[in-house]
């Protein structure tokens, strides 16, 4: 199985501005090091501000990092790239496009033939559980159906790795859930290779195989927690809570480390 994804010495500086005339040098990271194994599903955590976001534009190909590498298969990331799929917290659907066509879009850029892209559009409409939808378009749809069609765009053109980027932020509770329940049995039928972007500590120990938390300044992994927890997971077990009050500590511990820095600074 191909699709690891390996971040390597990743440095990333963005230049602030502090006042009229002062600029200052952000470092978001400054030697980021991790590794997503072929078919492995990876989220990343931490609190607002981490470089979480940051981390998943420059492996989309969206940002350029300012030092290291990022590599698909061994392939150096350098700019957006069929290798990768990519699902944001917005739907970013093209209004005019049915479901079908929408989830078909990005084939025809890899010279496919029509016949052949409704064909592959129908397979992940399917998967995603929207064949009933097939025809509709997107302002009929609700929100949680809408980042389905999202996520069976990014899956039909069967890239090697799948990026998320907290697609789930803008749904409602239950909404939420239920879309952590269809990309659960959806990974499980593909195993696709998946860095996930999440601020929920719970949907991380919910859908992944190991979790990162991210945090300090520079941002490094502070924390690195395999969920060996068999599949489907229930969240109410001791278990279950067990990790999510570990990975919930890591985070807060760190939260009053860089609080304590700020107050000596100041």
């Amino acid at each position: 199985m191909t699709g690891e994804l390996k971040v390597s010495g990743l440095a990333k500086r963005f230049a602030v501005r502090q006042g009229w005339r002062r600029r200052i040098e952000l470092t978001v990271f400054e030697s980021l090091e991790l590794t997503v194994h072929a078919g492995e599903f990876v989220s990343v955590i931490g609190p607002s501000g981490c470089g979480k976001s940051t981390l998943l534009a420059i492996a989309a190909g969206l940002e350029a990092p300012s030092a290291g590498t990022v590599a698909v298969d061994g392939k150096p990331v350098r700019g957006p790239g069929l290798d990768r799929g990519v699902v944001f917290q917005e739907f970013a659907l093209f209004p005019w496009l049915t479901v079908r066509d929408n989830v078909a879009f990005g084939l025809k850029s890899m010279g496919m033939k029509r016949d052949e892209r409704l064909r592959r559009a129908e397979k992940y409409v399917d998967l995603v559980g929207l064949s009933a939808f097939a025809q509709y378009y997107p302002n009929r749809l609700s929100g949680g159906m809408r980042q389905r069609v999202g996520l069976g765009r990014a899956l039909a053109v069967e890239p090697a790795v799948l990026l998320m980027d907290e697609p789930f932020g803008a749904l409602d509770a239950l909404t939420r859930e239920n879309m952590q329940n269809a990309l659960g049995e959806i990974w499980q039928e593909t195993h696709k290779t998946v860095l996930f972007i999440t601020h929920d500590i719970e949907e991380s120990v919910f859908l992944s195989d190991r979790v990162l938390v991210l945090n300090g300044r520079p941002s490094s992994i502070v924390l690195e927690l395999t969920i060996a927890l068999p599949r489907p997971r229930h969240r109410h077990t001791k278990e279950f809570q067990a990790h999510v009050e570990r990975l919930d500590q890591a985070i807060r511990g760190e939260l009053r480390i860089n609080a304590t820095q700020e107050e000596v600074i100041s």
